[in-house]
């Protein structure tokens, strides 16, 4: 399970605009699904608090759970503007429907 630690040194450079002004999102990051990145960021978690990391280890698990975060945060808000979406187009039908 290295393979994490060793992805979260190279995303830490990668951090997202909230974190670091001018840096951007990786494109393994912005290919990820919402559950890739809720699995993975799980994992982060489990591996954070079973501790035995190195402190720079435990850092740069942080620093992908924090990249994580924003992913699957990114992926709600999109679900979350779709379902507005759609309720509002439902809304105006009905709305229409009555009117007319």
């Amino acid at each position: 399970m290295t393979s994490n630690v060793s992805e979260a040194d190279e995303t830490t450079e990668a951090a997202g605009a909230e974190a670091a002004p001018g840096a951007s999102e990786s494109e393994a990051d912005r290919a990820l699904g919402y559950e890739q990145a809720r699995d993975e960021l799980i994992e982060v978690v489990r591996r954070l608090e079973a501790g035995g990391t190195t402190l720079e280890e435990s850092l740069a698990l942080w620093e992908r759970g924090e990249e994580l975060a924003k992913v699957c945060r990114r992926w709600l808000d999109g679900a979350r503007a779709r379902l507005d979406a759609a309720l509002a187009e439902d809304e105006d039908a009905d709305g229409a429907g009555e009117s007319g």
